[in-house]
């Protein structure tokens, strides 16, 4: 009898542990751009250690830097490399990205869990025909390179895009690409269907706000609880215009054909300052955007388009860097400052060094006190518990 108090005292307990610190668990969901423009940034271990700490289990750079690889090796974190947009052009030349993947991927996998490759950042809208007819063969040419050391089914084949590519985002059901961009998208997405890679797209609904802030709902674009829309044509309800977008993608890339490619979102973000004519910059707007997509990211959310797919989501970006040219708000994205303390809080907070599980505590609790107390409630609940099972295995034996 005992011993099956004991077995039904296991699994509420295990139960209780599922239910209270399951989000806790999937914080590892989350991707963060790791962006180095700047000069005053941590030491990539350090940063390698903030990720950890934070749970943070998938990571993108904008380089092949040998420091940060060498850093993140044995962490167990995701990290997509990238080809840099003056190299792509050597690089259709078989021997030549043979080459650049001896040099830049063999020497650190597996060590380094480098798990995607983006060939060239945004080059679709660089408007550079030369540099746009080199992407495909680039990319094929690194991947046969890949395959020749066995690496071509784990580490993905890709170019990050604008959302720029889009003639019409809106409604979702009419998204359509560029039409000038008609015999160069449609190779790209082919050799994407064909390696299984994803399509990775930069979206920004700030931007969006920010060019017409009158007329765009804020607590739409920052997914805030609103009404939504609802597209005309396909009935579907959208209550945050980052879904929006992402659908638009789907359905442009389905009229090509190509409905089977994984759209994943490679940058989205929100600065937290800006220039006077930067409207929506703010501390709290930013907070806003990230916190509730972070909540998005932990449920596994899906898309109204493909709702049963969860939708994959790297945050721009991890630090603000002081060196990125252009307007205020590009060096106001990080989450956190080059010394690692939080530029705000969305949710996410640093645990002890022994672990390497997330803490969303503020996005659970609505102040500092409630979780507090919640955090209390919990641990006297585990206390409890714990020694509820010490007597009952002492009774059973």
């Amino acid at each position: 009898m005992a011993s099956l108090r004991i077995t039904r005292l296991l699994f509420l307990f295990s139960l209780f542990f599922s239910s209270e610190f399951g989000f806790l668990r999937r914080a590892s969901a989350l991707g963060i751009n790791y962006g180095q423009v700047a000069n005053n940034l941590p030491a990539p271990g350090d940063v390698v250690t903030l990720l950890s700490s934070l749970g943070i289990s998938k990571t993108r750079i904008y380089d092949m830097n040998p420091q940060v690889l060498t850093a993140f090796a044995n962490s167990g974190i995701e990290i997509i490399v990238t080809v840099p947009n003056d190299a792509v052009g050597q690089l259709t030349n078989p021997q030549q990205a043979l080459q650049w993947v001896t040099a830049n991927i063999k020497p650190y996998v597996p060590a380094t869990k480098i798990t995607g490759i983006s060939v060239g950042n945004e080059i679709y809208s660089t408007g550079d025909e030369a540099l746009t007819s080199s992407l495909v063969p680039a990319m094929a040419a690194i991947h046969q390179a890949l395959s020749r050391y066995g690496l071509d089914s784990t580490i993905h084949v890709s170019s990050a895009s604008s959302l720029a590519v889009l003639q019409n985002s809106y409604p979702p059901s009419l998204g359509a690409f560029e039409p000038e961009l008609a015999s160069t998208i449609a190779p790209f997405l082919r050799f994407l269907a064909e390696t299984n890679s994803p399509f990775w797209i930069n979206a920004y609904p700030y931007f969006a706000y920010k060019d017409d802030p009158t007329s765009i709902p804020l607590d739409y674009v920052l997914a805030n609880p609103n009404s939504g829309m609802v597209d005309p044509y396909t009935k579907l309800h959208y209550d945050n215009m980052l879904y929006a977008q992402v659908d638009a993608v789907v359905v442009a890339m389905s009229r090509l054909g190509y409905a089977g490619v994984e759209v994943r979102v490679s940058e989205t973000g929100w600065p937290s300052k800006g220039d006077e004519n930067e409207y929506g910059a703010t501390v709290e707007n930013a907070r806003a955007y990230n916190r509730n997509l972070l909540v998005r990211q932990l449920k596994d959310e899906g898309t109204p388009l493909r709702p049963n797919q969860g939708l994959e989501v790297y945050l721009f970006a991890l630090f603000n860097e002081d060196m990125k040219p252009g307007p205020a708000s590009e060096r106001n994205y990080g989450l956190y400052q080059p010394d690692m303390t939080m530029a705000y809080n969305v949710g996410l907070a640093a645990t002890s060094k022994t672990t390497s599980t997330a803490s969303v505590s503020t996005i659970f609790s609505s102040s500092a006190k409630a979780y507090k107390l919640e955090l209390g409630n919990l641990l006297s609940c585990l206390v409890v518990l714990s020694l509820t099972l010490q007597v009952l295995m002492t009774r059973a034996l």
